[in-house]
């Protein structure tokens, strides 16, 4: 094993020099890194029906989305290829289907296994490329030759997550482990040792998610200039999208919501067509994908350009309670640990500022905590564990996170004399890249604060 050991050695620094300049090397650091964390060979596999198969009327409206982990690993969106790494021998091989001419004919040019062609390694920098057909009984040759070796670990390595039954990767791990059981071999996950290194961002995906915020920040800050001729939640809605997809890679890094007045109180509204009302406040929660990564962002503002008493209120605590919680962000704790910070602050603060400052009332429509304040951004927009969100990890440097405090509920309060009551929704996001020392928000330059959001959208004369 100290032979394997020095290669991976060598290979990492030749990608240290390379400065990440080309995308095979990439990929093929991401495969190696993980191999060095594995004592066994590990079975992924991507998608393994395009949209519309199992359901043909959507064929015309769903894009390929590859499985996260195999496009980490791979940068092949396409379905039905599996990638097997063998840390034993530093060797990885990828199987894809047979190529398909007539079908690259209706949907354009795939990778595919042709007999004696180089195409695919080419392409994908892996220089062991097979036939999809012939992937059970190479893992059955390495299954093989670990129950004949007695040094050789009794157990392989696929990429699922115990939480999740059902899917694809579940799938693989059920076909994985009636096929090792021949051998005496069981099967584990690799999804801790592959989060280790996904959760943690290069160099080059922190510029690509730098980039996405600014593209999110000129669309926004368009959008504000415009607010006065928005009537709809789809017109808003609409502006802001263009306005991220112009900027961006063409994909919005997921469906938009824009809720205005009650509305905002549904976390994940997404009709978007009703119409927008002067005196109330719209929520947006918006972004744009850059390369691979992500902008998270979500602001409220107001329909008429001005916060009235009530609004501006519950905003600036919405807002403060994300200071409070970036201060706790730094490397060495879990999101889990800190999580409550900001339900607390909003808690506290609402006693203070709305009950006895303003003799206000307030019913929440949750019990204290309306959701996660955090979740990781990478190849996901909520990136890690689907179960767990990953909340139990220890932040390092190179970590992006969102920080998304909110308030959803029924207020009322005396102001100058006047008693406001309304129904209010409110959230505001930033994203936060984890340093040596703390943390820094990358989204410090999307406008925020009551004052700039009201003289950017004031009327120009």
């Amino acid at each position: 094993m100290q032979k394997q050991k020095n290669n991976f050695q060598a290979y990492s620094q030749v990608f240290i020099a390379s400065k990440y300049a080309d995308s095979k090397k990439i990929y093929a650091k991401r495969r190696h890194d993980l191999m060095r964390k594995l004592d066994s060979f590990c079975v992924l596999a991507g998608m393994q029906v395009e949209p519309g198969c199992e359901e043909p009327f959507v064929q015309t409206w769903t894009k390929m989305v590859q499985e996260p982990a195999f496009l980490y690993l791979t940068g092949v969106n396409q379905a039905g290829c599996y990638l097997v790494l063998d840390p034993s021998t530093a060797k990885e091989t990828l199987f894809v289907p047979a190529k398909n001419p007539f079908k690259e004919f209706w949907v354009g040019k795939r990778i595919g296994f042709v007999e004696g062609s180089d195409e695919v390694s080419k392409v994908t920098g892996i220089a062991d490329v097979r036939p999809v057909s012939g992937l059970w009984d190479y893992v059955a040759s390495l299954a093989r030759r670990n129950a004949a070796r007695k040094s050789m670990p009794k157990h392989a390595y696929a990429y699922f997550f115990e939480s999740v039954k059902g899917d694809h990767n579940r799938r693989l791990k059920d076909a994985l482990q009636k096929k090792l059981r021949p051998f005496g071999m069981a099967v584990k996950s690799c999804e801790k040792q592959h989060f280790e290194d996904r959760l943690v961002l290069e160099d080059y995906r922190v510029k690509e998610a730098c980039a996405a915020q600014k593209a999110t920040e000129l669309a926004f800050r368009e959008m504000l200039a415009g607010m006065h001729g928005f009537k709809t939640e789809r017109d808003l809605s609409q502006f802001l999208d263009y306005g991220m997809r112009r900027r961006g890679d063409g994909d919005l890094a997921f469906p938009t919501i824009c809720a205005g007045g009650a509305n905002a109180c549904c976390l994940h509204y997404v009709k978007n067509d009703e119409p927008l009302r002067a005196g109330e406040l719209v929520l947006l929660d918006f972004g744009v994908r850059i390369g691979t990564l992500h902008s998270d962002i979500s602001r409220t503002v107001p329909v008429n350009g001005k916060f009235d008493p009530l609004q501006a209120l519950l905003y600036q605590i919405v807002l403060d309670a994300g200071e409070e919680y970036s201060k706790a962000v730094k490397p060495g704790v879990s999101l889990k640990e800190i999580g409550n910070i900001p339900w607390d602050y909003i808690m506290e603060e609402l006693d203070t500022r709305l009950v006895r400052a303003h003799s206000g009332k307030f019913k929440l429509l949750y019990d204290k905590r309306p959701h996660g304040v955090s979740h990781f951004i990478g190849e996901q927009i909520h990136e890690g564990n689907p179960g767990s969100r990953s909340l139990d990890t220890v932040l390092r440097p190179g970590m992006l996170i969102s920080c998304e405090p909110g308030i959803y509920g029924e207020f009322s309060g005396n102001f100058n004399g006047k008693r406001i009551s309304a129904k209010i929704g409110i959230r505001i996001e930033d994203d936060l890249l984890i340093t040596k020392t703390g943390s820094r928000n990358i989204s410090s330059s999307i406008p925020k604060s009551v004052e700039e959001l009201e003289r950017l959208m004031r009327p120009a004369r």
